[in-house]
């Protein structure tokens, strides 16, 4: 079974930066993509960064310039850097991975999984 468990959130006031990080667990898996989703109070769920196995990333346009998605793929971790936060960046912000998970020898199955969520407030 693989979980990913999220960090980071927090209260910061406008102009302030938070990091978010992301760690997948388990055993007998290997990372493809990874990302970030935030849903705000009576909206979707949107998009935030996403980051592929060689590092090619894609940013809502929201929060290009100022937020950056990395990986350290040795440690299946994703991170976000968030700078200059707004207050509309305020959301539940969530981890995203597609995973390949052995299933027997020979034989893997792509899933996707969620971690629980990490709260970022921006207050103006």
């Amino acid at each position: 079974q693989v979980q990913l468990e999220e960090s980071g959130g927090g209260l910061v006031q406008a102009g302030g930066s938070l990091r978010l990080s992301c760690a997948a667990s388990g055993s007998g898996f290997s990372v493809n993509v990874m990302g970030w989703y935030r849903q705000a109070p009576g909206k979707q769920r949107e998009l935030v960064a996403v980051i592929d196995s060689v590092d090619v990333t894609n940013y809502a346009d929201s929060v290009k310039g100022r937020f950056t998605i990395s990986r350290d793929s040795a440690k299946n971790t994703v991170y976000l850097q968030m700078n200059n936060l707004k207050p509309q960046d305020t959301a539940n912000y969530s981890c995203n991975a597609g995973v390949m998970v052995a299933v027997r020898p020979g034989f893997d199955k792509y899933i996707e999984i969620w971690g629980q969520g990490t709260l970022v407030t921006v207050s103006s």
